[in-house]
């Protein structure tokens, strides 16, 4: 006994049984109860998404007699008299399939519209059904239009093609045109499990998942696969099996690669890379894991509740979105994206997926707290040509027969580390500290044996100020904001808390600690209403709590603050941006240039502490 595969024994025979494609359904079924009929359709859409199998039903509702014989045009083929069995078996005379990719000369076309002119022989209606039409030649479809503008009544025209932008714009005007959707992932996972049900096929859930994934919304190819993968589990559908037979990448790699991301661990980084290639894991298959589960944290970072939490997978990209940014996963995933067209590019496969690895990890979060190097002292002239000439025609002093040697400034005292914030992204600029001396051109000299000589660095008596910069923010310190202060560090560097629970945290107040309660009771302060969701404060209540080890009740007010750890940042980046201001404005080689040159000063702005 010969076998049916599966995509063709579990071919649609009505609209009731058709899967994905509700849109078309309606309007068909509507139009046929109406008697609202085109004379001219066309169905566009992907492979294997039911175009010749809405041809075929629409044939058959077009020609049902009905059980007994009596019926006329309806929307529901009743599958059992002749005009049905017949069409369901290709051989009904009144309908007929044309091939355009393998007939799309204007000899096939005229045969076709000859055709036309007789009436139907044992049918209601003639359909001419052409399959991929956009393969016809401009002269087959210039020959086609008239009989496709005013064809007789009894003769329906079916086009479908693969892809419309190719079909001419006169037959397109002249076609009632449907857009068959490409199937989701859920209706390929649900039909998959009703036809293995029928076929008493046990399958696993994410064997599933897997073959709704390959089949990339294309039913017929869903069909496919699964009769392939029933064939090579041996009458079962195993995860691990499909997976092997897919060569598909297991989740956990691309958690442990994000994992490792997160954390800026690159050895473990390019360990799980190693790991892939042993296991003849692909690259491009790796890059299209990542992707999909960075847009799940994309999808967490921004509407927490929205993923399905009885998907397994989903748990992974909640955890995950945690401890990045939403503005990195964002950049992860548009590096996953166009790193898989990179791959072709690259000397082999598996280097390709390390420089795109490398990639994120240089733009992703450093691997530890950044340390503030200390200042140091870089001069620009604005018109540095000038000045250079300047200080070349000016002779040494008489008195000194070497160079005059420059004092460097006094070393400052150690200083303990800025919080981990201070250095935050939202800086506008950091690097090191510069200032640029703007000056006016210094006066022609008569000749070159008056001009002055420099003056000595001692000697120059007038202090140099230090541009003025903003004041600092409003700050009042509490002994509150002192332990809030403390915890928020010690949670960021231990990587709880990130993204908008991060930001909470520091723009939030401490306004009470009740020790006494069980669980302690927390209550924070903060303005912006944005920061003040649920789902935000139940993680930083949680991280909270594991680093006290003990439950913790938080509360979140809206108020004005005035003792955040935001708010100490930022007096402490003005601090230490006045500071290299001064160290600027006190350097001898400013104070001699400055004094060397009328109208030289600092532009405010400039200096930059790093």
């Amino acid at each position: 006994m010969s076998y049916l595969v599966l995509a063709r024994k579990y071919r649609p025979r009505n609209f009731d049984t058709l899967v994905g494609q509700e849109h078309v359904v309606q309007a068909l079924s509507n139009a046929l109860t109406q008697g609202r009929l085109h004379h001219a359709y066309l169905f566009t859409g992907t492979r294997g998404v039911g175009k010749t199998t809405v041809s075929r039903i629409l044939a058959k509702a077009l020609n049902c007699t009905g059980v007994d014989g009596q019926g006329g045009v309806t929307a529901h083929p009743c599958g059992v008299c002749n005009a049905c069995r017949d069409i369901d078996a290709d051989r009904f005379i009144d309908y007929m399939e044309l091939d355009a990719a393998s007939n799309r000369g204007i000899d096939e076309i005229r045969d076709l519209i000859e055709r036309a002119a007789y009436k139907p022989t044992v049918g209601r209606y003639k359909v001419f059904m052409i399959d991929e039409a956009h393969q016809l030649t401009r002269d087959s479809f210039n020959a086609l239009l008239k009989t496709l503008e005013e064809p007789p009544d009894y003769l329906k025209f079916v086009l479908a093609t693969t892809e419309p932008d190719k079909m001419l714009p006169t037959v397109l005007s002249r076609c009632l045109q449907f857009n068959l959707r490409p199937m989701g992932l859920q209706t390929l996972q649900e039909h998959l499990a009703r036809v293995l049900a029928d076929e008493d096929i046990a399958a696993e859930p994410g064997a599933l998942r897997l073959l709704a994934r390959a089949a990339r919304g294309s039913m017929r190819d869903a069909l496919s696969i699964t009769d392939q993968a029933v064939a090579f589990g041996g009458g079962a559908l195993l995860e691990a099996g499909v997976r092997d037979m897919l060569g598909a990448v297991d989740r956990r790699h691309a958690i442990r690669l994000i994992d490792a991301l997160a954390a800026g661990d690159g050895a473990a980084l390019l360990a799980e890379a190693d790991a892939l290639r042993a296991l003849g894991l692909s690259a491009r298959g790796t890059l299209e894991e990542m992707a999909e589960l960075l847009q799940q944290m994309a999808v967490a970072q921004a509407v927490p509740d929205a993923l399905d939490e009885s998907d397994a997978e989903s748990a992974a990209a909640v955890r995950l979105a945690t401890m990045l940014a939403a503005d990195q996963t964002q950049l992860f995933y548009s590096m996953a994206l166009h790193g898989r067209a990179e791959l072709a590019l690259a000397p082999d496969e598996h280097s390709g997926l390390v420089m795109v690895l490398l990639r994120m990890l240089a733009f992703g979060p450093p691997a530890g707290t950044r340390t503030v190097a200390p200042a140091s002292v870089k001069v620009e002239a604005a018109a540095k040509p000038m000045a250079s000439a300047a200080l070349a025609r000016t002779p040494a002093p008489a008195r000194a027969a070497t160079p005059p040697v420059v004092p460097s400034p006094p070393p400052r005292a150690a200083e303990p580390q800025p919080p981990p914030w201070v250095d935050a992204p939202w800086d506008d600029e950091v690097g090191s500290v510069s200032a640029a001396v703007t000056e006016s051109p210094p006066e022609p000299a008569a000749s070159s044996a008056h001009a002055p000589a420099p003056p000595d660095v001692a000697s120059v008596a007038a202090p140099v100020s230090a541009p003025t910069s903003v004041d600092a923010p409003d700050a009042v310190a509490t002994p509150l904001g002192n332990r809030w202060t403390e915890i928020v560090q010690a949670l960021m560097q231990a990587g709880s808390i990130s993204a908008l629970v991060r930001e909470l945290a520091i723009q939030s107040q401490c306004v009470l600690i009740d020790e006494t309660a069980s669980p302690l009771r927390w209550v924070l302060q903060v303005e912006r209403e944005t920061l003040r969701s649920p789902a935000h404060r139940d993680k930083l209540e949680a991280a909270l709590a594991l680093h006290l080890g003990r439950p913790v009740k938080l509360e979140v007010q809206a108020g004005p603050v005035q003792d955040t750890p935001a708010l100490r940042a930022s007096a402490e980046r003005l601090r230490r941006q006045r500071e290299a201001e001064q160290i600027i404005a006190d350097d001898p080689v400013v104070r001699t240039l400055m004094s060397q040159f009328s109208g030289a000063r600092i532009v405010p702005g400039s200096v930059k502490y790093q």
